[in-house]
């Protein structure tokens, strides 16, 4: 998988918004895909293992990487809540130039 790339030749308020809202929709995938392996950790581990120990300790390392997921959750929502007031402005006025 390539790394993706934003680009925005013309840079104004709306397109920064814009590419800003677009960097937080490449960041909530790449949280898909994490969560989606640390699911398939368990899967294996519950597979692999019967011995509880190491169970425990596949579950912790799992939340370990949850708790963390949701600390980026609340800051991604964080930016979200700034940008959107300046992407209601660009709503009401006409672009200036495209993205």
């Amino acid at each position: 998988m390539s790394m993706p790339k934003i680009e925005c030749t013309n840079i104004d308020k709306c397109c920064a918004a814009a590419s800003l809202i677009q960097s937080i929709a490449l960041e909530e995938a790449a949280i898909s895909h994490i969560l989606n392996a640390e699911g398939e950790k368990i899967q294996k581990a519950l597979s692999l293992s019967c011995n509880t120990k190491e169970l425990i300790e596949v579950n912790k390392s799992v939340e370990d990487v949850v708790d963390k997921i949701t600390a980026l959750e609340v800051i991604l929502k964080s930016k979200l809540d700034l940008i959107i007031p300046v992407l209601d402005d660009c709503h009401k006025k006409p672009p200036k130039s495209e993205c």
